[in-house]
């Protein structure tokens, strides 16, 4: 467990530098840095590098759901939608969870659109969170958990999840909860590592949010995304549903990631008070989009299977050429991302190993303890994280470009 004492902490700074140094993003002398997405990026654009580091396609999502969002537009849904989202999607949203997991939100009172799944899981944690509560993430962590935490004003504490699994350590995580434990926030399957959480597990993260009294805030957004094995949400647990407000979007299910129409479902008394938040962030959002995406939501089970096993082959590509370069490699079971371990080449520095590796050959990644805090991140030090959502022909060209990486160093 680690529940380090930090800027993010300290409601004395000002609230923006509470944010950066939750997401890592203040240097030990306190000036700011530059996330570790653009820094790659940028690197990629200067070498002429694959950029394998930020997780959207390149490609766009299925072909009835761009001309469904070009009719409305055409039809005049180009004006502010309800703050809570329209009918017409929310609606969708209550009879996808109905279609998959059993749930039934009421459309009316349970369910909110919110822009993107980033928005949800801000709203909510502003909405239950003050100085002096305590959230816990697993870790590594997906960067804007820990910059709204430390917006709060919160304490961030977090619970490892361990190679080569990426599940979590039981005993660490029951050490994790305290009296001040507010929130648990899962991401499930997980970013970065590619994990789908067991039932297990999550019977009893929900056994110690129950003893503890905290909400569970379950970010979802991967939850069609998954190779050989079945997403879980965790609010179909016994005993979770009155304490769970679970999250998921449009982005990544239909590669639509620019559209940013994301939703959030739970009892209505949770639901309320997110959206008393979320109205005076962006109010609303993508009208013609929202529609478009009820369209998608009604697509045939053909499609969700498809979109995971056209995924899956991406990520074989993509491992195969890992191995090849001689990295341990951890096969994901969600996600876009694979992760894979720089130590059999002799290397302990996955930072270090990244800013190199779009000079030598030609690929961009992110390395993984930039999703840690400082003991998480000595613990993930020689781990790198590629993102495996791009065409094929872009990953048989990185696959083989990696191959050469043994020879290179």
């Amino acid at each position: 467990m680690t529940s380090p004492a930090s800027l993010s902490q300290n409601t004395s700074a000002a609230p923006w530098q509470r944010a950066a140094s939750g997401a890592n993003l203040l240097s030990a002398d306190g000036s700011l840095g530059v996330t570790i997405f653009e820094e790659m990026t940028t690197l990629a654009m200067s070498t002429g590098a694959i950029n394998l580091g930020q997780g959207f396609p390149d490609e766009d999502g299925p072909a009835e759901i761009k001309a469904a969002a070009q009719a409305a537009i055409t039809a005049g849904a180009n004006q502010y939608a309800p703050g809570k989202g329209i009918p017409e999607l929310r609606e969708a949203i209550a009879a996808h969870q109905e279609r998959f997991y059993g749930l039934t939100p009421d459309p009316q009172t349970e369910v909110v659109v919110t822009t993107g799944a980033t928005e949800a899981i801000a709203a909510a944690l502003l909405a239950f969170i003050e100085p002096g509560d305590e959230v816990l993430t697993f870790e590594p962590f997906y960067d804007s958990y820990g910059a709204i935490i430390g917006l709060a004003g919160a304490k961030h504490v977090t619970a490892p999840l361990l190679a080569p699994d990426f599940l979590p350590d039981v005993d660490a995580m029951e050490s994790a909860f305290s009296e001040r434990t507010k929130v648990v926030l899962l991401n499930n399957p997980h970013n970065p590592t590619g994990a789908v959480f067991p039932r297990e597990v999550l019977v009893r993260v929900v056994e110690l949010a129950r003893k503890y009294d905290a909400v569970i805030l379950s970010d979802e957004v991967y939850e069609h995304l998954t190779f050989g094995v079945q997403h879980l949400p965790v609010a179909g647990i016994p005993g979770a549903a009155e304490r769970s407000v679970t999250i998921s979007s449009a982005g990544k299910t239909f590669s639509f990631t620019g559209w940013k129409i994301g939703w959030l479902s739970g009892p209505a008394h949770l639901v309320a008070a997110i959206r008393t938040v979320k109205q005076f962030l962006s109010y609303s959002s993508g009208t013609p989009f929202q529609s478009a995406i009820a369209v998608g939501l009604a697509l045939p089970d053909e499609f969700y299977s498809g979109i995971a096993s056209t995924l899956q082959h991406k990520r074989d590509i993509l491992a195969e050429g890992l191995r090849a370069a001689g990295f341990g490699v951890y096969t994901p079971q969600g996600t876009y991302f694979i992760n894979v371990d720089t130590a059999p080449l002799g290397i302990r520095d996955s930072v270090d190993l990244a800013r190199k590796l779009p000079e030598l050959v030609g690929v961009a990644a992110i390395p993984v303890p930039v999703f840690c805090h400082p003991e998480g991140a000595e613990r993930t030090r020689s781990l790198l994280r590629f993102a495996f959502c791009k065409k094929t022909e872009v990953l048989e060209e990185a696959a083989a470009r990696l191959a050469t990486l043994r020879n290179k160093l």
